[in-house]
């Protein structure tokens, strides 16, 4: 029998839609509520609609891509299509980061709660658990993955939607700031810009799904039209659903300074508002996003490795690998989740930041490539065509750099550190390449 190398085309814009918002996971606004909330002295809902506005001129240039190279690889793809190989390789090296990172991130979380409500099972163990019953489920197809994220989407809006009505009953009931409608968590007295910037790059954190829904273009049915519809919806609702609950809890706890743990401060808010049934709620619902980004992230990250085992840019037989049944690139997801199982260590604002390090990477080369493939190398250059194909990705990258110099300094480290491996590896590949190359010759 034939091996397969294809991916299969199954995929509607509501599924999509659905992992992209999985991956994204509505929760997370609660996660870095606390942390972000103190380090912009309560303007969290600025930091979101600064983010959200960015992302939108990038989420225009990723459609733009879409429809230029409909595959697998994303940013990758793109970047090496419009600029080189090795500028290509370079940026998918560094998106890597945030694709490879984030369900190490969701486990350690998963099995933090899980080990905090059944203590006599050890933290080891519930990541071990996680990871094999989250790797199994992507491993047997992209379309069960769907179906399983859009249980698991619409229990975590319930959840949302849940939440912020016991905010707005406590409000009315005179809890926090009192009033319903207040523009202190936009714009206060106090509001520092170089801080709300801060907290956006932060945030960009939150946002990672709507770009990799780029990864399904080979799984998705008219993919020129359907990713990019998909890009912008789930940016979109994403954004809306971020800004109005973080404008919520702001307004249900003003005094951002007096949280015991920023890093939990979602939870203290539900015990204030909702008591012991809105925390385990909220708990159950939190569990739901642990496995519904995993599932989302591991998928998406196994396809961009697959991209660049297709061209080489990674060991082929491995990475580039398509089992001919299950149609999915196993070996990339049994070592995303291997990978899944290293603890992560260290505060959550480095850990966004240093997924954020390669998500705003990706952001500003996707930009680039409009402006490269469409502007210069296509030379559309008319006047409606120079504000699509340069002004706006140039606005797009313009704002990325910008966030991108907001972030923790140890996400800057750790991630130039990364680059340089990545650099060091490409050097050597390209050196066995070119040996390869003169063997053949001289045969």
């Amino acid at each position: 029998m034939k091996e397969q190398t294809n991916l299969k085309r199954i995929l509607t814009l509501a599924p999509v839609v659905m992992i992209g918002l999985a991956y994204m996971d509505p929760l997370v606004v609660f996660d870095s509520f606390g942390v972000v909330a103190q380090l912009t002295k309560g303007h969290t809902a600025t930091s979101y609609i600064v983010i959200v506005v960015a992302l939108l001129f990038t989420a225009y240039s990723y459609g733009k891509m879409v429809q230029a190279y409909p595959f697998a690889g994303s940013t990758y793809t793109y970047t090496q299509r419009s600029f080189s190989p090795y500028v290509g390789f370079l940026v998918g090296w560094a998106v890597m980061l945030d694709y490879l990172f984030l369900p190490m991130v969701n486990y350690a979380i998963g099995g933090v709660y899980l080990s905090s409500a059944f203590p006599a099972i050890p933290y080891p163990i519930w990541v071990i658990i996680l990871a094999t019953i989250l790797t199994t489920v992507t491993l047997l197809g992209v379309k069960l993955t769907a179906n399983v994220n859009t249980l698991f989407v619409s229990f975590q809006l319930l959840v949302t939607i849940t939440f912020v009505g016991f905010m707005v009953k406590g409000i009315t009931n005179g809890i926090g700031a009192g009033v319903l409608i207040s523009s202190e968590p936009f714009y206060s007295t106090n509001i520092d810009l170089g801080l709300i910037m801060s907290g956006a790059a932060i945030l960009c954190f939150s946002f990672l799904g709507f770009d990799a829904v780029t990864t399904l273009s080979e799984e998705t049915l008219e993919p020129k039209k359907t990713i990019p519809r998909a890009i912008f919806l789930v940016a979109l609702i994403g954004g809306v659903l971020f800004t109005t609950t973080s404008y919520f809890l702001q307004l249900v706890h003003p005094d951002f300074a007096a949280y015991q743990d920023a890093d939990a401060a979602s939870m203290e808010i539900a015990e204030i508002i909702g008591g012991a049934f809105l925390q385990t709620f909220f708990l159950s619902g939190s569990m739901v996003a642990v496995c519904s980004s995993s599932l989302a992230s591991q998928t998406s990250a196994s396809r961009l490795l697959f991209a660049m085992g297709r061209e080489d840019s990674l060991p082929k037989r491995f990475f580039g690998y398509i089992h001919p049944k299950l149609g999915t690139p196993v070996f990339n997801i049994l070592f995303i989740g291997v990978i899944s199982l290293t603890a992560i260590m260290g505060e959550l604002e480095v850990i966004f930041s240093f997924i954020s390090f390669g998500a705003l990477i990706g952001f500003t080369f996707v930009n680039l490539s409009v402006i490269a493939h469409y502007f210069v190398r296509n030379k559309q250059r008319g006047g409606m065509d120079t504000i699509r194909y340069l002004v706006i990705p140039a606005i797009g990258a313009v704002v990325s750099m910008w966030l991108f110099t907001s972030l923790h300094i140890s996400a800057l480290i750790l991630g130039v550190s990364w680059i340089i491996v990545g650099v060091v590896y490409s050097f050597f590949i390209r050196k066995k390449k070119l040996r390869l190359d003169l063997a053949i010759e001289e045969a």
